[in-house]
């Protein structure tokens, strides 16, 4: 996987940093009574923006510093709603339910929603290696009960499970245990009533009716559906196209789609490749197909891990990010 997790920062610094882009707006939708598995979450608010994200860090650092162009950038970058990632690294299980609590607070306040990734399971990134870590399986469905505690606590919020572990679970020491565990994390998710997406990789990754099968054993039918292109690269057009057939092999199960980062599409490195560019921004989805939303799961600024000369996983990367920014025409 290319992300360890988001700064643990105080709660009181999650509040909306202002009215965006039209396109992120939607009127008229209470999610009182909202069912969070036939439901789309995202037609009842907008998205709740982190103004305590590394990336808000980093424009205030670079306005400190009087460094023009990355206060504009990165300020620019850090008002585009990005998922709050949570480690039990960052947000272990004595945590991770009062900062949760925050957040969910935060976006009832607001009237915005958060959309949170979880990102602990034992044996965590075994396919990548630079987001290695976890917990061990006695605490992992302890640390996720208190996260679906906390995110239950409030009026609407957004769970984005596991990104990668099924896709990659072949490539583990011990491939069933990591679809029971994910399938474990899913019943406590449902039952707290959390509108939740499995990760479900992405349309050059595994074929549709492998992972549809995975996202099966995992339970996906109790939930609202699955994510896809989480951290990665690849284009709109791909994707929906993907997605659409394995929502198929789903019996109609909805989607959200990762766009941060696939503004030129991918190539054929992962981890903090060159010659990328911001995608479209996020936002509701509305018509016919199972497309929920697109997302900014990945936080763009964010780095995939020691590769190519990039800082540990999850640490903000400001030369890449004024690159990227430049192709996309910032």
């Amino acid at each position: 996987m290319k992300l360890s997790g988001r700064p643990a920062g105080p709660v009181r610094s999650l509040v909306l940093a202002g009215v965006l882009a039209g396109s992120l707006l939607v009127s008229g939708c209470g999610d009182e009574g909202l069912d969070p598995r036939t439901d789309n979450a995202f037609a009842a608010r907008a998205l709740l923006v982190d103004t305590g994200s590394r990336t808000a860090q980093a424009a205030a650092a670079a306005e400190q510093a009087g460094d023009t162009r990355g206060a504009e950038v990165f300020g620019r970058l850090a008002e585009v709603p990005q998922a709050i990632w949570l480690t039990p690294e960052r947000t272990p299980p004595d945590q991770v339910g009062e900062y949760v609590e925050g957040i969910v607070r935060a976006g009832d306040d607001a009237d915005r929603l958060p959309v949170l990734v979880v990102y602990g399971i034992p044996d965590r990134d075994c396919s990548g290696g630079y987001s290695a870590g976890g917990l061990d399986a006695s605490g992992y469905l302890d640390w996720v009960q208190e996260i679906a505690d906390a995110a239950a606590s409030g009026e609407l919020a957004v769970v984005v499970l596991e990104p990668d572990a099924l896709a990659s679970a072949s490539e583990c020491q011990d491939p069933d245990r990591r679809v029971e565990l994910v399938g474990g994390a899913v019943d406590v998710l449902a039952e707290a009533g959390v509108a939740t997406y499995l990760d479900g990789g992405h349309s050059h990754w595994l074929a549709p009716h492998d992972m549809a099968a995975l996202l099966t054993d995992a339970g996906i039918d109790q939930v609202r559906g699955f994510a896809t292109n989480v951290s990665n690269y690849q284009r709109d057009e791909d994707e929906i196209a993907y997605a659409e057939r394995l929502s198929t092999l789903l019996d109609g199960a909805h989607y959200v789609l990762d766009r941060g980062r696939n503004g030129l599409g991918a190539s054929e490195e992962w981890c903090n490749p060159g010659g990328r560019a911001f995608g479209l921004e996020p936002g509701l989805v509305s018509g016919e197909g199972g497309l929920d939303a697109y997302l900014w799961v990945k936080p763009p600024g964010e780095s995939d891990g020691t590769c190519n000369d990039g800082p540990p996983a999850g640490d903000f990367w400001a030369e890449q990010t004024l690159e990227m920014a430049a192709r996309t025409g910032w």
